[in-house]
């Protein structure tokens, strides 16, 4: 589990391709502090598990899975990348609850600055964008942050100098893939009320039962 608090930029040493997936070497500093074989470290928002690692860099695997539903298609060497280490227990949760299971990916399409902050605006599908609310939270590329406007078709973040200067986001071109990964809790309720029945095999909960109560 992670928090959404990016740790440090990194960056792709080397990729060794096998067949759809891949060997990935990743430099890093930060994140290798009291590392151990088998550590979660998320890749712009990927945990990925440590199989081998020295005093400058760590190796991952990358499934065919991972690599199709995510931003490491287009990865290539000397690209940056966000790093963040799983959380310890009792560390402060300063984002946001961040599985790192990605739930699929948008594109970059507009950059407006505004005082000291920077707006983006991202395209994703309709399958993500119904899990994606006003002023919720969500993880792209790794990076913890709150929706500051969404419709149907795109949605936009606004990113402070601090998240600026500590990810990878703002570098990023008009057309970049970003990894996304929405807030965990409206999947969860999806899930429960498609799959909740009563005696008679009907829903006990619906979208109507829902608004008749006030949750609309």
């Amino acid at each position: 589990m992670f928090t959404g608090i990016v740790e440090e930029i990194g960056k792709i040493r080397k990729i060794d391709k096998s067949g759809d997936g891949a060997s990935i070497i990743i430099e890093g500093k930060t994140v290798l502090q009291g590392v151990k074989l088998g550590d979660s470290i998320a890749t712009n928002g990927v945990c990925l598990t440590v199989n081998k690692f020295d005093t400058s860099s760590f190796q991952v695997d990358v499934m065919a899975e991972t690599i199709r539903r995510s931003n490491f298609k287009n990865f290539k060497a000397g690209d940056l990348v966000n790093l963040e280490r799983a959380v310890a227990v009792g560390d402060r949760l300063g984002g946001h609850l961040v599985s790192g299971h990605i739930d699929g990916v948008g594109v970059i399409s507009h950059y407006e600055k505004e005082d000291n902050a920077v707006w983006i605006t991202i395209n994703a599908s309709s399958e993500l964008l119904k899990y994606i609310i006003l002023k919720g939270s969500i993880a792209v590329d790794g990076v913890s942050l709150t929706v500051a406007y969404v419709d149907e078709k795109c949605f936009k973040i606004s990113v402070i100098p601090h998240t600026r200067d500590e990810t990878i986001l703002i570098d990023k071109k008009i057309g970049s893939i970003v990894n996304l990964e929405c807030d965990m809790i409206g999947k969860y309720v999806e899930k429960l009320m498609l799959h909740t029945k009563d005696k008679e095999g009907k829903k006990d909960i619906t979208l109507d039962f829902l608004a008749e109560h006030g949750f609309n």
